[in-house]
């Protein structure tokens, strides 16, 4: 398993040991040597150890890894890491998946009754607000250097601010927008406001970023602005009450016809390419020919319980055996719920005694039913209520298992954004009626089904396109990679009783919650804190 270049310089560069205790969206790294001209700016080559950190932020957790000595205080350091974060907050409040361990305010997330001294809310808001203040910092730092490589560079820090920004603008709304570091208390930005700071900031880099993967594996392009733009303008509606589903449209095509593909290797057993996406072995396996902005991991280089080692070790309980996942073992908690395995049921081959589904012909189907019960009776300390969920794993295509010799870290790397959810996004807009090709769309989404099935078993025709099939199928192509919360708000479906799964709103068989819940709270100290904020309605 080769190590990643981004990684290496995480791993080189002790000047950047950056610590952060985010009290706002504009706090100084505490470290006053983190990013200074005489030694991280003096040239490109140096500025380029400081992007590495930029990126290192969001698969990381602090200085020593996996644990020691944290980037965030206040909240365990693993649990802290960003995607980590991003699953608890886009899919365990969703159908998609339940937890049984019983952190403090982990169990509020599924039950959809978090307050806003929640963990898991706060310590996302600190996590993107220290990516705000790190950028903030580079881009000022870095302005300083001339030639293309280090407009390049700018460029990367200002989509990874902009990423920061469309996390916090989903998640928590009304939030302060900071531009630069500053030591003045912030004002609280509309979330129009920082809806077209987002928008404005990626149409003005697209031409400073690199071509179409011409950049290194695990730096963003131009491509990665598209995309991300084609994501804005997707939930414009749902976040500023604006209809640009046509400019989600039109970015759709420009990354569709990029130099990115949907990888279609048949290297793996059950003549299925969609498992080569999550495996050890992505970075090289023909999945990086998908992965338009993915988080590196390694298990030697990069250890963090966050990641993907979060993802593979937390989903292995009951009787699955850890070894052919390529882990020691598996920490029993995360499930998913029968709402997202009966996404499936068109594609059922097999029924156990109970007439509950354990086989199915679509390959992206990956539960684990041996000893697990479809029903959820209980989440608490339950493993075997619920389906396991086989779908990531830290063995690469031939089934040999990462460079964690010993078996607790993981190499996987997981991809945020990536060309099938583009053609998903194209899909949306048409079966929305806003613009596009109903053949064009109907192409993709059987170009993913073909994979996923192996064949054109599992191909639909027009007749079968419309919005309901696409809600479904975003669901069965993309669940577990942090995107579905955002989906059910997008569809009205989140808080309301037109869409209930067990659990939700804490009751067994569901329940419509309130619609605040939309969005999530800032955090209760940040508010005392800052007298210019103001909560967000219901908390």
């Amino acid at each position: 398993m080769k190590i990643k270049t981004l990684k290496k310089l995480v791993l080189i560069l002790p000047v950047l040991a950056l610590t952060a205790c985010h009290a706002d969206l504009d706090q100084d790294p505490i470290d006053p040597d983190s990013f200074t001209e005489t030694n991280v700016f003096s040239t490109p080559e140096e500025a380029k150890g400081a992007l590495a950190k930029l990126y290192a932020s969001f698969s990381l957790t602090g200085q020593e890894g996996p644990a020691g000595d944290a980037d965030i205080s206040g909240i365990d350091e693993g649990t802290s890491q960003y995607t980590r974060m991003l699953f608890s907050l886009n899919e365990l409040t969703t159908d998609h998946a339940v937890v049984g361990w019983g952190d403090p305010g982990l169990p509020n997330l599924h039950a959809m009754n978090w307050g806003a001294s929640n963990d898991f809310t706060t310590g996302m808001y600190y996590r993107l607000a220290q990516e705000v203040s790190f950028t903030n910092s580079f881009i000022d730092k870095a302005g300083n250097l001339e030639g293309t490589e280090a407009e390049n560079y700018i460029a990367e820090a200002r989509f990874l601010r902009a990423f920061a920004y469309y996390n916090l603008l989903d998640l928590y709304g009304n939030v302060p927008l900071t531009k630069e570091v500053s030591t003045s208390l912030p004002e609280q930005a509309s979330r129009k406001e920082i809806f077209d700071f987002v928008e404005a900031e990626l149409l003005e880099i697209q031409d400073d970023l690199m071509e179409s993967r011409a950049n290194e594996y695990g730096r963003v392009d131009r491509v990665a602005a598209w995309a991300l733009l084609s994501k804005l303008y997707l939930n414009a509606e749902s976040w500023i009450d604006t209809d640009m589903y046509k400019e989600s449209l039109d970015y759709s095509k420009m990354v569709i016809n990029s130099t990115y593909s949907i990888n279609t290797n048949d290297a793996n057993e059950n003549g299925s390419a969609y498992d080569e996406l999550f495996l050890a072995d992505n970075d090289s396996n023909g999945a990086q020919n998908e992965f338009i902005f993915a988080i590196n991991f390694d298990g030697n280089q990069s250890r963090t319980y966050g990641g993907t080692t979060f993802l593979v070790h937390a989903a292995i309980g009951g009787s699955m055996p850890a070894s052919e996942f390529g882990v020691n073992g598996g920490w029993g908690g995360l499930r998913t719920t029968k709402a997202l395995v009966h996404k499936f049921d068109y594609a059922v081959t097999a029924t156990d005694a109970d007439g509950d589904p354990v086989e199915w012909a679509d390959g992206r189907a990956m539960f684990y039913t041996d000893g697990q019960e479809l029903e959820i009776n209980t989440i608490a300390n339950t493993f075997t209520d619920g389906y396991a969920v086989t779908k990531f794993k830290n063995v690469d295509h031939e089934g040999n298992p990462g460079s964690d010799e010993g078996g607790n870290f993981v190499d996987t790397d997981l991809p945020l954004i990536r060309l099938a959810e583009i053609y998903l996004n194209y899909a949306e807009v048409v079966a929305r009626e806003k613009g596009g090709d109903v053949a064009t769309a109907v192409g993709y989404i059987n170009e993913l089904r073909e994979r996923a099935f192996g064949d054109t078993s599992g191909n639909i025709t027009a007749s079968d396109f419309n919005f309901e099939f696409v809600k479904d199928e975003r669901s069965r192509e993309l669940y577990w990679e942090g995107q579905r919360r955002t989906d059910l708000i997008r569809y009205d479906e989140f808080t309301t009783a037109s869409y209930l799964w067990p659990f939700k709103g804490g009751s067994k068989n569901g329940t419509a919650v309130e619609p605040f819940r939309d969005l999530f709270p800032l955090p209760s100290n940040i508010i005392s804190i800052n007298p210019n904020l103001t909560q967000n309605t219901g908390y």
